[in-house]
């Protein structure tokens, strides 16, 4: 096998081959004040405009050293596209939604042009972008929100979580939460098709259902049985990522057939490996808050060590990184895996 960074990843990602080094890459953002620096592409214009959100990008590859290029920075494209208000921030705040437009979850209006809608196109032609920059030399990364976030959006995350919580006494609150659920699966799974064709080698579905808000039994049945609709309709390599400890769903998303599970460092990486390693590959899992934001390069390289040698898939950040992070920390990341093993 070549090892360029693509096969790097796509051989992590599938449990194939190991190369002379593990992949450093990012399912989420690793978009901070020195890398926008250093390309001359901030906020809020990474998020809106095609070409500046494929340079900033493509500087996580030709700058921080990472094997992938991911070129999403927020969690509201779908969000602003299905009517959510949505402030996009600036230089040191991530975009926000300010209101949502199914408080009383009333039935989904989804745009027939959906892909049509500036936040979703944007993204396309981003990916695509970025595909006719690096062909198969860089892996292509693209993003989706899962129902779950994308219902977080459109209700509210209290109001939403609340009517869950309903339906845990009262079937009628409970089939609201289907209903909605699979009103908007269709979003994500377009959008992941979408970004398939446009050029993204890999579809990160971010779903966030976290063990600190979610059971793992909500889970099972809410998320699971549509999880399971979209590895198997999206017709592409998938990374699922959910925030926060998830050690006790861990099995549930090997079961939904997932290629890989992006994790926190919350989780003992080794006992992940344990558990799941031989059904899912493992991304992550640098905690950005003591490591990334707030250690040295040397904190970073050894957490990445760690993780190498626990037998994590892909090193990377657990999550999007605080946008103070430094970029010393962040090369770190890409310095360990080229260690080697």
């Amino acid at each position: 096998m070549k090892n360029t960074p693509h096969n790097l990843v796509m051989a992590a990602l599938f449990g194939g081959r190991r190369g002379d080094r593990p992949p450093a890459g990012n399912p989420t953002s690793i978009a901070c004040h020195d890398l926008m620096d250093a390309v001359g592409v901030g906020f809020p214009e990474a998020h809106l405009n095609a070409e500046a959100m494929a340079a900033l990008a493509l500087a996580g590859h030709e700058v921080a050293g990472f094997d992938t290029v991911m070129p999403e920075f927020s969690v509201q494209q779908e969000a602003e596209a299905l009517g959510c208000t949505v402030d996009w921030g600036d230089r040191n705040m991530m975009p926000d939604v300010k209101r949502s437009p199914n408080p009383d979850f009333h039935a989904v209006d989804i745009p027939p042009d959906l892909l049509e809608k500036p936040s979703l196109r944007v993204v396309l032609d981003a990916v695509s972008i970025l595909k006719r920059q690096v062909g198969d030399q860089v892996a292509v990364v693209g993003k989706v929100m899962g129902p779950w976030t994308i219902c977080y959006h459109l209700a509210g995350v209290e109001n939403f979580l609340m009517q869950v919580g309903r339906g845990l006494v009262d079937p009628d609150a409970k089939r609201v939460v289907h209903r909605i659920l699979d009103q908007v699966l269709p979003v994500t799974l377009r959008f992941a098709q979408a970004q398939l064709r446009a050029g993204a080698d890999i579809v990160v579905v971010a779903d966030h259902a976290s063990g600190s808000l979610v059971s793992a039994q909500v889970y099972e049945e809410y998320l699971l049985p549509r999880h399971k609709r979209l590895t198997a309709e999206i017709g592409g390599p998938l990374i699922l990522h959910v925030c926060g400890n998830c050690r006790d769903r861990l099995e549930l998303f090997a079961d939904a057939g997932f290629d890989a599970y992006h994790f926190e460092w919350q989780l003992d990486a080794a006992d992940a490996v344990a558990r799941v390693g031989d059904r899912i590959s493992l991304v992550g899992n640098i905690d950005n808050a003591n490591a990334l934001l707030n250690g040295t390069p040397e904190t970073v390289y050894d957490q990445a060590r760690h993780a190498i040698a626990a037998g994590v898939d892909i090193i990377g950040p657990e999550c999007a990184i605080p946008l103070q992070t430094p970029l010393a920390n962040l090369k770190a990341i890409s310095a360990a895996v080229r260690a080697g093993y």
